[in-house]
């Protein structure tokens, strides 16, 4: 199975870092936030990458481009200009497709214009901002039984405010800073049949008429996952993923 990653957004909301590097290349643990979903990903099976670029592309295409520089201990020999790479039992055997969007297409625009890259197969799609501690089996499972074009993952997000407990004379009886809200929301990690390209043109927002049409047709079916999700939209968030990585507690690391 392949694994197309959306990595072409501006990332205006942690836009003090997205003005230097994409926010796929925003680094967690001294590694962009895109190479540890795809670590996550590789451990579980899926090595074929195909990476929808837009907004500041060249720096993505340039990360891989020299991976092997970036990722390996290095011996060059300058007399005879050869290079040897000292490579751990971490090395990453991977395929890597990067397919340049355009920088203002939206995310199912991005995702129709990889329509010659993928084949008949079923796929996995994400974005290239998102980590999870996702079981990628049971989810292929799940959309296997259903039959249907689209599983969309279905999480319950953390709020970003503080919640308050208040009793009847106005008395705080409980605080929580990080208290999950009870509605599920879009976790970012779909599984699409190649049927996903009816409803998609080269103007589209996926998570907009596609997904809704989806629906509507009853084509679209929801996964729940209860474990670890981490969307880095603000540098907040890019810094709690970067504390539970230095503590050795970052839930999506399966290697």
């Amino acid at each position: 199975m392949k694994a197309v990653i959306l990595a072409g957004g501006f990332g205006t909301r942690i836009r003090d870092d997205s003005d230097v590097r994409p926010k796929p290349l925003v680094e967690i643990g001294e590694k962009p936030i895109i190479w540890h979903i795809m670590k996550n990903l590789a451990n579980q099976g899926i090595t074929d990458f195909i990476v929808a670029l837009g907004y500041k592309g060249e720096q993505i295409k340039d990360f891989f481009i020299n991976f092997n520089e970036r990722t390996s201990d290095i011996t060059i020999d300058t007399g005879s200009g050869t290079t040897t790479y000292h490579r751990s039992t971490m090395y990453d055997d991977w395929k890597v497709t990067l397919v340049s969007t355009g920088i203002a297409t939206q995310t199912g625009g991005r995702l129709h214009l990889l329509r010659a890259f993928l084949g008949d197969e079923p796929f996995l799609c994400t974005y290239g901002d998102g980590l999870a501690n996702l079981d990628l089996t049971k989810l292929i499972d799940f959309h296997k039984s259903h039959k249907k074009t689209a599983t969309v993952t279905a999480t319950i997000p953390k709020s970003r405010f503080g919640i308050l407990d208040i009793d009847q004379y106005g008395r705080v009886t409980s605080f929580s800073e990080k208290a999950h809200t009870i509605q599920r929301v879009n976790g970012g990690f779909f599984l699409f049949e190649p049927q996903i390209f009816d409803y998609l043109n080269e103007s589209c927002t996926l998570e907009k008429e596609p997904l809704e049409n989806l629906a509507l047709n009853a084509e679209l079916m929801a996964y729940t996952h209860d474990g670890f999700w981490q969307p880095m939209d603000t540098m907040r968030e890019a810094e709690e993923l970067n504390s539970l990585w230095n503590q050795g507690l970052a839930p999506w690391k399966n290697w």
